[in-house]
């Protein structure tokens, strides 16, 4: 019986030796996996569910089908959601060429680059609560930053934020401003890890300027541009603290975008209704999953190729 019980121990010490490595990285990731699948994947089957339902959150669902999508395609205030959202993902593209401008110019050794690099970080560390917050009061038409120069031009100053024009531009630019940090950060760290024998052969070869930087630099900095562009779509598909804090969607809800509409039409005080506002946040959903892949498809293609 004893020696059984030896065997049987010595199988599985040596069938988790032959095996560790292969175990090893799935036992870590599982406590993420699961996590990922309570709070990540649960919600968004749940969120496809309750879309085909019409619920105020109290009563007993109702199930409706396909009508919430149908009703979307009759709402003016959800296509001019959609159009501010196209107009943030094109605005807020800027940040990645402009964070890698700003990382190459910070990325050299002279007096005072630490200072001038903590000032750019600064965004990137304060809430955007704030940042909405400043900027609001930077469009005050009386009292802030911007009304001064207008007036050195002649020009009277106006309430960028009440103007149904200019209420979503005045919104990106202040939503570009910790993004703009956050490229410039991840762009520093890929300057960081340049492999400098590929620098020097381009050099030998006669390789300088834009043509150094862009046949040897660049290529070397896709996965920082893959990370930076990523991250900025699914900002700009997901922007919501700015028109919360700076707008609550107005003047008129031009200056909505899908997220905030879906909370607006869910859960405050002009609706309660969950199914129009989950069919709203799958439509956003699908956008970004759709950009996400392509993008995803385009980089792997490429890696192939390269």
């Amino acid at each position: 019986m004893i020696s059984k019980n030896i065997d049987f121990t010595r199988k599985r010490s040596s069938w988790w030796k032959r095996n560790q490595q292969k175990l090893t990285p799935w036992i870590f990731l599982t406590p993420g996996l699961i996590f990922f699948c309570i709070y990540v994947i649960g919600p968004i089957f749940g969120s496809l569910t309750i879309s085909l339902y019409k619920w105020d959150g109290l009563s007993p669902a109702t199930f409706v089908g396909l009508k919430n999508y149908i009703l979307l395609l009759d709402d003016e205030y959800f296509y001019i959601s959609l159009w501010n959202n196209l107009k943030w993902l094109i605005f807020f593209m800027l940040a990645v060429p402009i964070g890698l401008g700003l990382a190459i110019f910070l990325n050299q050794v002279i007096f005072g680059i630490r200072l001038i690099k903590s000032l750019f970080f600064f965004p990137f560390v304060i809430s955007q609560v704030v940042i909405g917050l400043i900027f609001t009061w930077f469009y005050q038409p009386k009292y802030g930053v911007i009304a001064p120069f207008l007036n050195l031009f002649g020009l009277e100053g106006f309430s960028i934020l009440a103007n149904e024009t200019s209420a979503t531009y005045g919104i990106i630019f202040a939503g570009l401003y910790p993004q703009i940090a956050y490229c410039l950060i991840l762009y520093l760290t890929g300057l960081n890890n340049l492999n400098p024998e590929q620098i020097e052969a381009g050099r030998m070869d006669g390789a300088k300027g834009f043509s150094l930087f862009w046949n040897i630099v660049l290529p070397q900095l896709r996965p920082a541009t893959f990370l930076a562009i990523v991250v900025t779509v699914i900002g700009a598909l997901r922007s919501f603290d700015m028109v919360a804090i700076m707008t609550q969607g107005g003047p008129y809800g031009y200056s909505n975008v899908l997220a905030y509409y879906m909370f607006e039409q869910a859960l405050s005080e002009y609706g309660y209704r969950m199914g129009y506002g989950s069919a709203i946040a799958t439509i956003l959903f699908f956008i970004m999953m759709i950009y996400i892949i392509f993008f995803i498809y385009k980089m792997y293609q490429n890696e192939k190729k390269g």
